[in-house]
């Protein structure tokens, strides 16, 4: 049975068909399985909210814990300064407006001299302007996110420091 013909249709040398009928017919579309509808959590648990099943993050229990601070083994030796006192982390810095945030590991205030310290940044500045939750302030206690306005570009991941 490896090449006979089939009487009323016309075929080419390779074994293909020719002509109007060498199209291929439509495939029929196969129905979808019916699946059972996911389950979603309840509103409460979709938006934080404590749940039985899990232990509580360090975050969560409010305020700066010792989860939350930054490993002092994480900043490497250039970013060290001896003899001053570690303010924290760049968490992000805003280009446009020439701000950066970070969570304070120590107490700052506006006219404190500070320095941030990173592989391509060194910049010592005074704090002219600080901020928490976008509302401007005198001082800013520990394990507080704050704003500040900073003169020259700095990178995420610079360490600061008061001096």
């Amino acid at each position: 049975m490896a090449n006979k013909k089939m009487p009323g249709r016309k075929t080419t040398g390779s074994g293909r068909r020719a002509g109007p009928a060498a199209k291929k017919a439509p495939r029929p579309v196969r129905a979808r399985k019916a699946s059972a509808p996911k389950k979603r959590p309840a509103p409460a648990a979709r938006r934080g909210a404590a749940r039985p099943d899990r232990p509580a993050s360090p975050r969560s229990a409010g305020g700066a814990s010792a989860a939350a601070k930054v490993a002092l083994a994480s900043i490497t030796p250039e970013q060290q300064i001896v003899g001053a006192v570690f303010l924290g982390k760049v968490m992000n810095y805003f280009s446009h407006l020439g701000v950066v945030t970070l969570r304070l590991e120590a107490p700052l205030a506006v006219g404190d001299m500070v320095r941030i310290k990173g592989h391509t940044t060194d910049l010592t500045q005074k704090v002219d302007s600080l901020q928490v939750a976008h509302e401007n302030v005198q001082n800013a206690a520990t394990g507080e996110g704050v704003g500040l306005r900073v003169a020259d570009k700095v990178r995420a991941g610079d360490a600061v420091y008061k001096v």
